[in-house]
């Protein structure tokens, strides 16, 4: 009985520790909830003196995850470096320096990168850009990145139109006529072999999906591939725990193989055995 005891302890304190680095692993995804200095009302007093600024933050956004996802991956697998006189490079997106300077802590929390303040949501940090940095933005160098939407499908990235909305011919000659004429300023043909076929690519991505006829989307050519954090998470839990299972498994089978053992008496040298 000690010895079953002392493996019934065993069990408890791995348990115990399983418990123990559950609890924590849990408490460092949420310990950041708990931050709850933040400042919001500070973003919303505007410097005085600051040129405004006609250009959607929300679709040079959305237009410049759609260049990162399905452009960019291609664009570096062939080694081409875009030119500045490119509309699609980052030097002409006039809010990319305040975007480099976001830092997504956690669901519930953005980081400013210059003052290092804190925001409940990114529409705040947002605010707090325009109101308290917007002597940092290019205005006189860069361009509205919103400005090429139309040839990007943000509105098809950002969910904006309803996919039942009639296709209008006009608006969609018009997106295409951008779209080709990225194409030709961004990757001319006459510049080697890798502009020829990024040139291509970016018709049969982007261009292509500009037209009424039914069957034609864009992105064709597929994006960036991500890994996802969950299954990420997941097996960091499970390497953490596979020690400790087959720990479990091996003092278990040892357990099995010895069984319970019968002691016997043994009748000391010299005395005869009482009888029965």
């Amino acid at each position: 009985m000690g010895k079953r005891k002392q493996q019934l302890l065993l069990y408890s304190i791995i348990l115990f520790f399983l418990v123990l680095i559950m609890i924590s692993a849990s408490s460092c995804l949420s310990q950041s909830h708990s931050n709850q200095g933040i400042d919001n009302m500070a973003s919303r007093t505007p410097n005085e003196e600051q040129p405004q600024v006609h250009c959607s933050r929300e679709r040079s956004r959305a237009a410049w995850k759609i260049i990162e996802e399905y452009l960019m991956p291609f664009v570096e697998r062939e080694k081409y470096q875009l030119s500045s006189r490119c509309r699609l490079h980052p030097s002409n997106d006039i809010f990319r320096d305040q975007e480099k300077h976001k830092t997504h802590l956690d669901i519930n929390e953005w980081r400013c990168g210059y003052c290092k303040k804190l925001f409940r949501a990114e529409k705040y940090l947002d605010q707090h850009f325009d109101n308290r940095h917007s002597n940092l933005l290019n205005v006189s160098n860069s361009k509205c990145l919103a400005d090429l939407c139309g040839a990007l499908h943000c509105d098809f990235m950002l969910n904006s139109q309803s996919r039942k909305t009639k296709c209008n011919p006009a608006a969609a000659a018009r997106n295409h006529h951008l779209c080709e004429d990225l194409a030709n300023s961004c990757f001319p043909v006459n510049e080697g072999p890798s502009a020829t076929r990024l040139h291509e690519f970016f018709l049969r991505q982007f261009c292509d999906g500009h037209t009424c006829t039914k069957g034609r989307k864009p992105f064709s050519r597929g994006g960036r591939k991500h890994t996802s954090v969950f299954y990420l998470a997941i097996s960091i839990l499970i390497l953490m725990f596979l020690p400790l299972f087959y720990l479990i498994v091996y003092l278990y089978q040892r357990e099995m193989r010895t069984g319970p053992q019968q002691l016997k008496r043994m009748s000391r040298p010299g005395r005869k055995p009482k009888p029965s």
